[in-house]
């Protein structure tokens, strides 16, 4: 009788997750679900021999990965093409047309979020894999099996491949960012980089709280089921108890194809979650095997992807901010806009001169936009859209954190703090050392720094090494694993490579490809202190500027003392990094669009660690281009210049072998 119970429970429970998660419907209260729910738990406490993975109790995670293990997509998983403008799509559907005749077209929203593949065997779910490099993805099933929409079981026991996008609605991003400002977390700039973050927690009871949900879009080996169009195939998985998007249509002509593109381009800003574009398929599946692949992408699909969005708004105020070398920031305070995924109300403004070539004025309004579709910025002011209540802006001449003189070089567009006992420049400067691209103290952001200078606990780099778990219970929020934890993280900083040093050092003119240059000339710190400008004019991204800065830095009584206090300490100078001899020495390279599962700096690393220069805009100079998913700009100009093109996906296929 408790055997049937139990089964009877799962039945009705997985009924009603799909009443409410895929159909936003539901036959019980809140309260009737949470009885039904109890009563499943305490069931399976009491017959644990009954106990099933796959039981709907099991939704809230709490398996534990030590890591995600590699798993070769049976098919390969590949992304689309891309088109930008409706001369591209016409062309897409010409070249199929004049060879094949009128056909019909399936349009659906692009969803920005994380392509994903589960496979169910005998009906109940199996396992499922991320796209990785469109041949080896990895294994994320304890954390997508806690996504509610879901089914864990269905009505079909032959094996079959459902691939899809989980993605994180944005009412879910908005929530998590809240708690984790209030955490003194780091916000996620985006809902796409959200679900990618939370599917690859170790922790599945930490994806499961994330909101994260998905939709379904393609079925393979459709075929086999006796299914002959793509259209077919999705109505068939909805009743299977798959999500599928309801913006999804059927089209034959190529002007009744972009005006369904640009009424769902209308949707965009209103819809609970983020797409970056529409998606076209040939829907005969006959016809979509016959079209077959390129080596990167289908030829019976291709994605239109939306313009750069520009977008007005009130620019409410303008102020400064000071960086850990001085330098001032002018920056404007918006009213908030959303923009490519996120809410925007703040945009850098450069400097005076910006302000006044482009007449912005408080209280005007702007267009504003995302710069490479990250960085946001401001276009223009429209100034046929004033009032009256516009203020021009007067640059300050002294600076808001320490009220010391504000001064500009005739060479330079900057103005700059020139007090070096500025509390901005202190936090900044401790902040840039514990970032991730630095020494990456996790858990040392710029609040906790805040708190810890404003305490008297640090204002030097090396105070950050002589902290005690005391001084940490001092601030608000501070318990004892977060104690615990970053802690260890100033102990592990200890071992970082030279470079990472140098790095948070802050010396002018060294950033991070110069720091890594300069750790493989010199190997260790002792060699890179007593160089001489010449020998630090012979290393790559050392010039005049640079070699003078570095060499004054180390001149620098002070400069001096606290290296002398790091060392003492037990941090680590000397390098780690190793030089691979590759194709790619003395290449330059530029990387843009999104990789799955590595950061832009993170590609630019791998290069630059087999002899590549690594640079940040596409020119007659650049050598190579890695262009992954959401390109923009860079990938059209390496297209016209006629400058070789890696894509992503072969990109990660170098590096899987």
């Amino acid at each position: 009788m408790s055997k049937e119970r139990i089964e009877t429970l799962r039945k009705l429970l997985n009924r009603f997750n799909n009443e409410y998660y895929v159909h936003n419907a539901s036959t019980v209260s809140d309260q009737e679900y949470d009885r039904y729910m109890q009563e499943l738990i305490s069931l399976e406490t009491l017959y644990p021999e009954y106990d099933d993975v796959l039981s709907p109790s099991h939704r809230v995670g709490g398996g534990i990965s030590e890591s995600f293990t590699k798993i070769k997509h049976k098919r390969q998983m590949l992304s689309l093409g891309n088109v930008y403008n409706q001369s591209e799509v016409y062309d897409f559907v010409d070249k199929i047309q004049n060879e094949y005749g009128k056909i019909d077209f399936c349009v659906e929203l692009k969803i920005d979020g994380l392509a994903m593949s589960v496979e169910y065997q005998a009906g109940r779910f199996h396992h499922a894999v991320t796209r990785g490099d469109g041949e080896i993805g990895e294994d994320v099933s304890l954390n997508v099996k806690t996504i509610r929409s879901l089914p864990l079981e269905i009505n079909e026991t032959q094996e079959i491949e459902i691939r899809g996008e989980v993605y994180m609605p944005k009412a879910s991003l908005e929530s998590l960012n809240k708690e984790r400002l209030r955490n003194q977390e780091e916000p996620f700039a985006n809902p796409r980089n959200a679900a990618a973050g939370s599917i690859r927690q170790l922790d599945s009871s930490i994806a499961s709280q994330r909101g994260l949900d998905a939709f379904w879009y393609y079925w393979v080996d459709a075929e086999n089921f006796g299914l002959k169009s793509h259209s077919l195939a999705l109505k068939k998985l909805s009743s299977l108890g798959f999500k599928i998007n309801p913006y999804t249509k059927v089209v034959s002509s190529k002007e009744a194809l972009w005006a369904l593109i640009l009424e769902f381009t209308e949707l965009r800003n209103n819809l609970p979650y983020e797409i970056d574009g529409i998606v076209i398929k040939v829907d005969e599946l006959s016809l979509q095997k016959r079209l077959g692949f390129t080596s990167k992408t289908p030829r019976w699909a291709v994605a239109y992807k939306f313009p750069a969005q520009e977008v007005s708004t009130k620019l409410l105020d303008i102020f400064i901010t000071v960086g850990r070398t001085g330098k001032i920031t002018p920056n404007a305070a918006l009213e908030p806009v959303r923009i490519a995924g996120t809410s925007v109300a703040f945009a850098q403004l450069h400097n005076e001169d910006f302000i006044s070539s482009k007449d912005i004025r408080i209280n005007d309004k702007v267009i504003v936009r995302k710069a490479g579709e990250i960085i946001p910025e401001v276009v223009s002011s429209l100034s046929d859209a004033r009032d009256g209540s516009q203020v021009s802006y007067v640059f300050p001449k002294i600076c808001p954190s320490c009220g010391g003189p504000l001064v500009r070089d005739e060479d330079e567009a900057a103005h700059y703090c020139i007090n070096v006992s500025c509390p901005s420049r202190i936090t900044e400067a401790l902040a840039h050392f514990s970032s991730r691209l630095a020494m990456n103290i996790d858990g040392l952001g710029i609040k906790t720094i805040q708190s810890l200078y404003e305490a008297k606990l640090i204002d030097s780099i090396d105070d950050i090494y002589t902290l005690k778990a005391d001084d940490l219970f001092k601030l608000p929020g501070f318990k004892e694993k977060s104690v615990v934890n970053l802690l260890q993280a100033i102990q592990d900083s200890k071992s970082n490579s030279l470079e990472k040093l140098l790095t948070g050092l802050g010396i002018r003119q060294v950033g991070e490809k110069a720091a890594k240059t300069l750790t493989l000339k010199f190997k260790n710190l002792e060699n890179l202190r007593k160089a001489s400008i010449d020998e630090l004019k012979s290393t790559q991204d050392v010039g005049d500027i640079t070699a003078t800065q570095i060499r004054a830095y180390f001149n620098e009584d002070h400069n001096a003392q606290l290296l002398n206090n790091l060392i003492a300490l037990g941090l680590n100078t000397e390098s780690k990094l190793t030089q691979v001899a590759s194709q790619y020495q003395g290449l330059t390279i530029v990387v843009t669009g999104s990789i799955e599962g590595y950061t832009r700096q993170e590609v630019e690393a791998w290069f630059e660690e087999r002899g590549a220069k690594a640079a940040g805009s596409v020119s007659k100079l650049t050598s190579l281009v890695i262009v992954g998913e959401n390109a923009g700009s860079k990938a059209d100009k390496a297209k016209e210049l006629n400058i070789p093109i890696l894509s992503g996906l072969d990109w990660l296929k170098e590096v899987n072998s």
